[in-house]
């Protein structure tokens, strides 16, 4: 090893960086390099390996937590981090082990050079408080401390349904009576009994609100049996499911009781009570309170309250893509309420429709509120009366919803792509002319018309419209080299922000000087290639979002096939990014926005962000091969 080529990496790194020469010399007095191989311990929190101070020179790592029994990744470390610093001051710190998770070569600092360093010399012990103890670093090292052992790692994302579920429910043939599920329930002191039949197997389930609301409300006769009130659809996970996949099936059907099942058999009920307790901020007592109001006033508090499960989920560890499918089942359940509050008020509507929503709510990737992104498709009036009538109406039904959704948080699109404008509230017949006509002759508009309404799917009312409407867009894209090219030139207009010699590309002026736009440069491309490729093999709503779509075209798309893995990665890397920049922001009172700073980012989060952008800049490459000669 050589000493000045130690010097050399470590006046690149902080805080060694900012150390005098006699500082720095002192700290690497007695300095040595090893060798980890893929998959090794580098160390641990047991006290075995105190002796060092670790800076990785080549690599990366992760920390690891034991929680109930298994290891949890705590955070991710990459070249010029530093392991074991805050053992120095005798803290606690929330990890049991250190792993390389590629070859990794580190420098090993002797730590009694680098106390008795700090102890002596103040300006280096600044140097060091400065980079390692960053009040919003401590803070949320405290935060992380508190959750990891509180409830934290333990929710949704790392508990099976069988660790939380209820084994051995409460269990009745479906030929018992009403008065008699209602003696089992209290012999039981259960809040539910599943019905079955003669193979046992689950039927249906009666709950403590059927009898209230079935039974006593009504004047039921007891004597009738027990299937005339159950639920017949019930819903089932499986005891290996992680509780997140309950939350979704629970949120998304509305439904209090889940049915958990082992080996294909009556295992047991999960409840929302026993998420509720599990996680403390639940989806589901959102979602509640979303269906418990009867104004939107009521609804504008409950609002408020969405962004509170995002702490939840990313300090559960929560990937993106789930994050993203958790939060689009709340909204989608806020307008959905938002919907049928402004029918009650209006009344029936004169035709069957479909309240559609498009862009990232289309592709269920919003995170914090965006702009309304909406439309609606009406069947085609029967005669002129029934057409005005519809034209009355909903002239009225997406006025009301546009300013409700304009309370609880959601502002106006400034292109107007809302349903409140009389462009986007027409017939079915209306609908496909408008695809025809934007297929046909392609202009620019047209192709972003078409790629825009490309990402809808039915939030609310009758599905088989949009169907009806994507089908004949598709009927019109198939083929069509024109459109296909000028799609084309979208997907790559986004170039990643790499320079030559792999520096990132930075704005060069204005507020956002010096920083990256997640949402333009990093997920945008993302799900502009995506989305492309899914327009040449035609595949339409209801696989609407990013990630659906790469999972559809891995066996059909040649690129996507190549590169799944790696445009899985960086589109999950890139929005979880995005959603904790976000969240801070928002946490700091400051309005959310997708710019960041990428001197703020750790040597591994800079390096992983560049690993995105330039799979993405290969594929956009490949895209031009493809489609050279009709690129704008």
């Amino acid at each position: 090893m050589i000493l000045d080529e130690v010097v050399q990496f470590l006046r690149r790194v902080p805080p060694f960086q900012f150390l005098s020469e006699k500082a720095l010399n002192a700290a690497i007095k007695g300095i040595s390099s090893e060798f980890f191989p893929k998959g090794s311990v580098i160390a641990t929190n047991s006290g075995q390996d105190g002796d060092f101070l670790y800076v990785i020179k080549k690599g990366g790592v992760k920390r690891l937590l034991d929680s109930d029994g298994q290891q949890i990744v705590v955070d991710y470390k990459g070249e010029g981090d530093t392991i074991g610093y805050m053992s120095l001051l005798g803290e606690d710190v929330p990890w049991s082990c250190v792993k390389a998770i590629d070859d990794t070569i580190c420098y090993l600092l002797r730590k009694d050079h680098v106390q008795a360093l700090i102890d002596s010399d103040g300006q280096a012990r600044n140097s060091f408080s400065k980079s390692f103890l960053h009040p919003a670093n401590f803070d949320t090292l405290k935060e992380d401390r508190g959750f990891s052992y509180t409830c934290g790692e333990k929710i949704l994302f790392s508990t099976p349904v069988a660790d939380i579920a209820r084994n051995n429910p409460a269990t009745a043939s479906q030929h018992i009576s009403i008065r008699e599920a209602a003696r089992l329930m209290t012999e039981r002191k259960t809040d539910y009994i599943v019905i079955t039949d003669a193979d046992a197997a689950p039927v249906g389930i009666v709950t403590n609100s059927d009898l209230r609301d079935k039974v006593v409300s009504l004047g039921m006769d007891v004597n009738l049996p027990a299937r005339t009130i159950m639920t017949e659809a019930i819903h089932s996970v499986d005891a290996g499911d992680y509780c997140y996949e309950a939350v979704l099936k629970m949120v998304k059907n509305n439904v209090h009781h889940l049915v958990v099942i082992s080996g294909g058999c009556l295992w047991g009920v999960l409840t929302n009570h026993d998420l509720m307790l599990l996680q403390g901020t639940s989806p589901l007592s959102i979602v509640k309170a979303i269906e418990a109001q009867s104004s939107v006033d009521g609804l504008i508090p409950v609002s408020n309250k969405i962004n509170g499960i995002y702490s939840v989920l990313l300090a559960g560890g929560a990937r993106a893509g789930n994050i993203l499918r958790i939060i689009t089942e709340i909204n989608d359940r806020l307008v959905r309420k938002i919907i049928t509050l402004a029918e009650r008020d209006l009344g029936s509507p004169p035709v069957a429709y479909a309240w559609i929503c498009f862009g990232s709510e289309g592709r269920k990737e919003q995170t914090f509120k965006t702009d309304q992104d909406n439309a609606i498709i009406y069947n085609d009036p029967a005669n002129e009366g029934e057409a005005q009538a519809a034209f009355d109406y909903f002239s009225s039904l997406s006025k009301i919803v546009r300013i409700s959704l304009l309370q609880v948080g959601f502002p106006q699109c400034p292109a107007l792509y809302m349903a409140s404008n009389p462009m986007w509230r027409r017939p079915l017949k209306t609908w496909k002319k408008y695809a025809a006509d934007w297929c046909t002759t392609p202009s620019a508009k047209a192709v972003l018309n078409t790629v825009t309404f490309f990402d809808s799917r039915t939030v609310y009312g009758d599905e088989t419209l949009l169907t009806a409407f994507s089908r004949h867009l598709m009927s019109h894209i198939t083929g069509n080299r024109l459109l296909l090219g000028k799609a084309a030139s979208l997907s790559i207009k986004n170039a990643p922000p790499i320079g030559f010699l792999k520096t990132f590309v930075v704005e060069k002026s204005g507020e956002h000087k010096d920083m990256l736009n997640l949402k333009v440069k990093g997920v945008a491309p993302i799900v502009d290639l995506v989305r492309f490729f899914a327009l040449e093999k035609g595949i339409s709503t209801p696989t609407t979002s990013t990630l659906m779509r790469i999972e559809a075209l891995t066996a059909s798309h040649s690129i996507v096939k190549e590169y799944a893995e790696e445009l899985v990665h960086a589109f999950e890397y890139i929005m979880l990014l995005r959603i904790q920049h976000q969240y801070e922001k928002i946490r700091n009172n400051l309005p959310p926005d997708n710019f960041i700073r990428p001197d703020k980012l750790s040597n591994l989060q800079r390096r992983t962000i560049k690993e995105a952008f330039q799979v993405i800049s290969k594929i956009q490459n490949i895209v031009i091969e493809r489609y050279r000669e009709m690129i704008w």
